[in-house]
């Protein structure tokens, strides 16, 4: 009936939600309901408003989907983690169709919108394969429709089971060390603060304790269960041989990636079918109780008395680390003071609390499935292992291995095509320009954060006349405004304006400086409206745009520092100091580099610091960002953080980063807040569009700005999209900045990195700094928004292909050079 996402853990909702829409495309089912997201909160004293979008654990959730990342930091960013997957490794665009759905701004439902409709319109049972926010909030905002939900079915916990990975061989030597092996969790990147937890519990413990206790029928299929079915190397060749279905054929391949970018060589014995055997156990378990029969045909089931625990005894001790108590007189939802939720929550995957000295194992419970007795205990049905092939002539070891494969090969229910058949006449042609005989401008890279304002930037950049700028490559940002699964909007980008030649690198998508699992400073982007969710999205244009060959993928090689080459290493996506190091090979001896960055300078910075001859190949660089205080003591815009008041968002998403290179030897010109609000105004730019001949880039541009503009008219959640608008002036000044009357002066600058999120960002104007800067205190913009819109509307260096739509007209036509 339905499907909502879990958005606080292994990924991310707007790269979710379009990629649940095109496997439910494929499978003919556009009419099962698909919920994400919702920009509710809940108050200081618990109250719960509608649409709380599950961004955040419950414990963290604030009136906005602004947070930290307590839980979630124990998901890989990257590679393994949430990049692969957004992208799937880069088979999700590879391979599956694209059909209407789609997530719009305003219009997408809610998660809690979802939940509501199908729940309160007929008995429902819910089978939980994330953390339980979502559902726990419906059980605390809708208690009465409870009566609705007959069973749930969760994957997640660890009873009495034993982590079989990070063991030592049988024949290894004294230098090798357990890692997480024999714990009851699986927390591979906190088994050191925290042996005890699953993924999907600890996501949100205090979630899954409402779940658990809400009285509602359970039947877990916890660690206990899925550690005894692996992927061995039978059934994954068993699944190679039977591809006769498009969902056969889509799941061998997300496997067969998994395994080829698996860190070791033991992925037949640590990779196991966790979601899909508890669909199983929960698919069995309905029908044979249907049929009044007893027992699973997949899974042992035995009762137990089991809790989740939420916090560390001892009990009633607050250290800060509880938000459900700290600084409440009465505690939040009501909770008892001294309960078992009132002690020590584990802060993230260094807390000093659960570190034990001299040991490897921390002592942190957080997100236990723990048995025991008393109050406290609930009664659950509990899988403990898989059951064995009953079928003794056959080479698979598990009854839900032949159950699966025979499912998948069904011709009733089987998926329509994949992208290739979707279209009779489908074709992956790469644009690129003809550059023989032609000269060439500056030489310039562009360092984006994916923000619209980027994407606009980039559209505007790639309209200049090549021998006047040069565009050699781009850099993103992973730590700004989008998450590094967006980089396939750039390809598409390129795509369109026939420029599959520029190369793109991915960056970091940390802050320098900051854990490579964490969220300092990025917490500060809102994760829903207005914020990830949009951006992710293009708020909701990126579908309409040319789907590009290039994608971002998992394929990899020894070569890069990979355990073994994957199906295609010449897919491989390439890092940003490696497209850097790529451009500086290219140039002439006399050539340098022109540098514009519209996000956190985290890349310019790494390049500076990895590359130790990187000033002498750089020209001068754009830096648009940064606020320097006025007489008329204006404020910054990291509207999310109140008591930083004079910072930007480019320079606060990554301080340190902003020292390195603002404070270099390099020629710079910072284009401050104070300009790009001068630049940030929408009526004039879209009358300007509106009255320009239309190319098919204008157009998007239009399309785009006037989306933005009327979300800001109608929503608060939007009030900030002039911060967007305003980042083009880099781009535009880039491209025309001598056409531009303008006014520059030299400033002495330092930055603030104090490690505090009140200054941290902040630009200083220092007398004392040795640090000289170029600042664009103010330009002629009287005609500033019809030279950008003449410059968009020119027929010259215009889009190759304009639309999805145009692709599909293409790929629905036998092409002109093939015909008889």
């Amino acid at each position: 009936m339905a499907v909502t996402i879990n958005a606080n853990a292994w990924s991310d909702a707007g790269h979710a939600v379009n990629h649940l829409y095109d496997i439910l495309y494929m499978m003919d089912r556009d009419d099962i309901l698909v919920g994400v997201g919702g920009d509710g909160g809940i108050s200081d004293d618990g109250i719960i408003y509608p649409n709380v979008g599950g961004y955040l654990p419950l414990i963290d959730q604030g009136i906005t989907t602004v947070g930290e990342c307590r839980y979630r930091q124990t998901v890989p960013i990257e590679g393994g983690g949430r990049l692969d997957v957004d992208t799937n490794g880069g088979i999700r665009r590879s391979f599956l169709p694209q059909g209407n759905r789609r997530y719009l701004p305003l219009h997408q439902p809610t998660t809690q919108q979802v939940m509501i409709e199908t729940i309160s319109a007929r008995p429902t049972t819910v089978i939980l394969i994330g953390s339980h926010t979502n559902f726990a909030i419906f059980l605390m905002t809708y208690p009465h429709l409870k009566r609705n939900v007959e069973h749930i079915y969760i994957m997640g916990g660890g009873v009495r089971s034993k982590n079989p990975t990070g063991c030592c061989p049988k024949n290894a030597t004294s230098s090798c060390t357990p890692q997480q092996c024999g714990d009851i969790g699986n927390l591979f990147t906190s088994y050191s603060t925290n042996p005890n937890a699953e993924f999907n519990i600890f996501g949100d413990p205090f979630a899954a304790y409402q779940v658990f206790h809400s009285g509602i029928p359970i039947t877990l299929v916890p660690l206990d269960a899925t550690n005894t079915i692996p992927v061995n190397e039978e059934f994954f060749y068993a699944l190679q041989q039977q591809q006769s279905t498009f969902e056969a054929e889509y799941c061998f391949k997300s496997l067969k990636m998994a395994r080829d970018t698996w860190s070791d060589d033991q992925f037949h014995a640590s990779y196991f079918m966790w979601d899909s055997f508890t669909s199983g156990v929960a698919i069995s378990s309905m029908r044979n109780d249907k049929n009044f029969q007893h027992g699973n045909d997949f899974a042992e089931l035995v009762y137990m008395n089991i809790t989740v625990i939420t916090s560390n005894e001892p009990y009633g001790v607050h250290d800060s680390s509880n938000p459900l108590f700290n600084v409440h007189t009465i505690p939040k939802f009501g909770l008892k003071k001294g309960g078992v939720h009132s002690g020590h929550v584990q802060t993230g995957i260094t807390d000093n609390f659960c570190l034990i000295k001299g040991s490897r194992k921390g002592r942190c419970e957080d997100g236990y499935t723990k048995e025991m007795s008393g109050p406290e205990a609930v009664r659950v049905r509990v899988a403990t292992e898989a059951k064995p092939n009953t079928d003794k002539n056959s080479h698979l070891n598990r009854e839900f291995f032949k159950s699966f494969l025979e499912v998948l090969a069904l011709s009733k229910n089987s998926g329509r095509f994949d992208i290739m058949s979707q279209f009779p006449f489908y074709r992956e042609v790469l644009y690129k320009p003809d550059f023989v005989n032609k000269s060439r401008g500056k030489a310039v890279i562009f360092d984006m954060d994916m923000s619209p304002g980027d994407f606009i930037s980039l559209i505007y950049l790639l309209k200049a006349p090549t021998e006047v700028l040069d565009l050699k490559g781009i850099l993103v940002s992973c730590n700004g405004w989008a998450n590094a699964a967006t980089i396939d909007v750039v390809y598409d980008i390129l795509h369109m304006m026939g420029r599959d030649d520029i190369p793109v690198g991915r960056g970091n998508s940390t802050a320098l400086g900051t854990p490579t699992l964490g969220c300092k400073y990025v917490s500060a982007i809102p994760q829903g409206s207005g914020g990830l969710l949009d951006c992710d999205t293009l708020y909701g244009l990126a579908r309409s745009l040319p789907r590009s060959p290039r994608r971002c993928t998992a394929e990899n090689s020894v070569e890069h520092g990979a355990p073994r080459n994957t199906g295609h290493p010449e897919l491989r996506q390439p890092l940003a100091f490696e497209v850097w190091q790529s451009v500086k090979k290219q140039l002439d001896p006399s050539e340098k580099i022109t540098i514009l960055t519209n996000g956190p300078l985290t890349n310019l910075a790494n390049i500076l610091l990895s590359d130790k001859n990187a000033s002498s190949a750089i020209k001068n660089v754009y830096v648009v960002g940064g606020h320097i205080r006025d007489e008329n003591d204006s404020k910054g815009n990291v509207f999310t953080i109140p008591s930083n008041r004079y910072a930007e968002f480019n320079i606060f998403l990554d301080p340190l980063a902003a020292i390195v290179v603002l404070e270099s030897t390099l020629d710079i010109t910072l284009i401050p807040l104070s300009s790009q609000r001068k630049a940030a105004s929408f009526p004039p730019l879209l009358e300007a569009l509106k009255h320009t001949q239309h190319t098919p880039e204008s157009s998007f541009v239009l399309h785009l700005l006037s989306l933005m503009h009327d979300l800001q008219q109608k929503h608060k959640l939007y009030h900030h999209m002039d911060i967007f608008l305003g980042e083009l002036l880099g781009a535009v000044y880039l491209v025309e900045g001598s056409n531009v009357e303008q006014s520059l002066q030299l400033k002495r600058i330092s930055i603030v990195a104090n490690n505090t999120t009140s200054t941290d960002g902040q630009v200083v104007v220092d007398h004392q700094s040795a640090h000289l800067v170029k600042v664009l205190v103010d330009f002629d913009n009287e005609e500033y928004y019809e030279r950008v819109a003449n410059f968009l509307s020119k027929r010259e260096q215009s889009a190759i292909i304009g639309s999805f739509a145009e692709q599909r007209v293409s790929w629905s036509r036998q092409p002109e050079n093939s015909r008889v």
